[in-house]
C-alpha cells in the first residue's frame, strides 16, 4: 500500500519561500508521474504541478515561474520549491500520482500559510 508523507509547510510572509517534500513508500517510484495538489479553505483540491518519469514538468498558470517541481528517484521523494509566495497560495498541499491521478489514498498534507 502506498504511503505519502508530505512535509515542509509553514507560515511565511508574502514574497517568501518554502520547499515541500513528499516521501513515497510502498510502490516502485521511478516509473510514475508525480504531482502536487492543494486545497485552499472552502475550495476543491486542485492540481498544482507534476513531473513525469522522464522529468517533464507541468504547472498551473498561477504558479509558473514561481514554483519548481523536482524528484529524486533514489530517495523516492518529490519536491516543490515555492518562491515569491502569495496569500492566494495558502492551502494544504498534497502529493500523489501526476496527471490528476491518485494511488487510491492521500497523505495528511502539509499546511502552507502565506500571511503578513
Amino acid at each position: 500500500q502506498v504511503q505519502l508523507v508530505e512535509s515542509g509547510g509553514g507560515l511565511v510572509q508574502p514574497g517568501g519561500s518554502l520547499r515541500l517534500s513528499c516521501a513515497v513508500s510502498g510502490i516502485i517510484f521511478s516509473p510514475y508521474s508525480m504531482g502536487w495538489y492543494r486545497r485552499a479553505p472552502g475550495k476543491e483540491r486542485e492540481f498544482v504541478a507534476d513531473i513525469s518519469a522522464g522529468g517533464n514538468t507541468r504547472y498551473i498558470d498561477s504558479v509558473k515561474g514561481r514554483f519548481t517541481i523536482s524528484r529524486n528517484n533514489a530517495q523516492k521523494t518529490v519536491y516543490l520549491q515555492m518562491n515569491s509566495l502569495k496569500p492566494e497560495d495558502t492551502a494544504v498541499y498534497y502529493c500523489n500520482k501526476g496527471a490528476n491521478g491518485n494511488f487510491g489514498s492521500w497523505g495528511q498534507g502539509t499546511q502552507v500559510t502565506v500571511s503578513s
